[in-house]
């Protein structure tokens, strides 16, 4: 039973989460545009999500590993979630619209660092996190992504942009749904992580630069999230072609994911730190060097495959081991705020300020060095780690 439960009813979770950012990240904006906004207001309100990660998945996590009642608390993040989209409903005025997207990501950004360290819990061995279980469930989040990217749009090229609020709820209500078949176990109230702190494990050295290579090779794709679209619309590729091309990343990934039992076999996960921020540096420079060459694209956006997908299989690893039992939950959390809240919000205006300056070419040239500084970071932190 407990072998089966991940796949299921974690992949569920995952599915339904990722199929709402899914959502809100391409359309919400033409919704806001719809209603009005002016352009930096929309910036505005789009920028939350990072500002959230800043602080609320620490929080989340924290009364987690406190109480052990990480299941519970996932249902009632996903539940504020879900009250949150209720009220977009029903919000038309800016300062409405902009309380209700606060809401709903400091809500649901407890839904990831809850959820991870659950399902480690659930996937640890004597020899560390099962990486083949995990993969195959992690999977399901992008795969919920790409099936909400392409079903939204044509639903909402059918029925009008008007509807976005009750799709949005439509995902929050499958969310909170899958939280509720979720066991409602208590979690590493025993075992590993008493006596130790968060404090006490940052201080060790391996962490502090295994914390350094996460912020580095995160904040070099802040650049492709943010401004990849604009960049190749600007260049006068067809946005088609746009589409086309995120969707090659994401199908990497899910490659990725379904097969990295197999690669993590191969090679521990201090080395796909290292492989993840080198293929990046070489994408993000491939991308500013020869973007008008579709080929070279295709390529760039398939080595998704390894600095995000490997990356981020090789963090949750890494997290495991230096955060064990009770200590796990904030571990996955400072992963999400150190590596996705401080370098969405740095790199989202450190990007708007260069493209102003040189151009969107120069935003991926920085993101290329920066990756160098993250395989710089993690070298470091696998010699320390030996």
């Amino acid at each position: 039973m407990k072998a089966a439960l991940p796949r299921r009813v974690f992949g569920a979770v995952w599915f339904s989460y990722y199929a709402t950012i899914g959502l809100f990240n391409p359309y919400a904006p033409l919704w806001f545009n719809a209603l009005g906004f002016s352009t930096l207001a929309i910036g505005a309100i789009a920028s939350l999500q990072a500002w959230t990660r800043v602080f609320a998945p620490y929080a989340w996590a924290w009364l987690g590993d406190r109480t052990g009642q990480r299941v519970r608390l996932m249902r009632v993040a996903s539940g504020a979630a879900l009250l949150s989209a209720a009220g977009l409903l029903f919000a038309r005025d800016y300062g409405a619209v902009a309380l209700c997207t606060a809401l709903l990501f400091v809500s649901n950004g407890g839904v990831v660092p809850l959820s991870e360290a659950t399902l480690a819990a659930h996937l640890n061995t004597a020899q560390g996190l099962d990486t083949r279980r995990y993969g195959r469930t992690r999977v399901w989040g992008s795969l919920g992504f790409i099936v909400s990217v392409v079903l939204a749009g044509a639903l909402l090229q059918w029925l009008g942009i008007r509807h976005f609020p009750a799709l949005l709820l439509a995902l929050g209500g499958a969310l909170f749904v899958a939280t509720l078949r979720l066991p409602a176990t208590r979690d590493d109230t025993s075992g590993h992580g008493h006596g130790a702190s968060v404090r006490a494990v940052l201080r060790r050295p391996e962490v502090q630069w295994f914390f350094a290579s996460v912020f580095f090779t995160v904040l070099a794709h802040t650049g492709l999230y943010a401004f990849f679209s604009l960049y190749l619309v600007g260049l006068g590729y067809h946005k088609s072609v746009v589409g086309m091309l995120w969707a090659v990343s994401v199908a990497a990934e899910i490659v990725f994911f379904w097969f990295q039992g197999r690669m993590f076999v191969r090679l521990p996960a201090s080395g796909w730190l290292q492989w993840a921020a080198l293929a990046a540096a070489l994408r993000f420079a491939a991308t500013a060097a020869w973007a008008e060459l579709v080929v070279v694209l295709v390529l760039a956006q398939a080595l998704h495959a390894l600095s995000f997908a490997a990356h981020h299989a090789a963090c949750v690893v890494q997290i495991s081991r230096h955060f064990p039992g009770v200590l796990r939950g904030r571990g996955q959390a400072l992963y999400t705020v150190l590596g996705y809240g401080i370098p969405g919000v740095l790199g989202g205006l450190g990007g708007g300020w260069l493209s102003a300056r040189w151009g969107f070419a120069a935003v991926f040239w920085a993101s290329a060095v920066t990756a160098l500084l993250g395989l710089a970071c993690a070298r470091r932190a696998a010699r320390l780690q030996r």
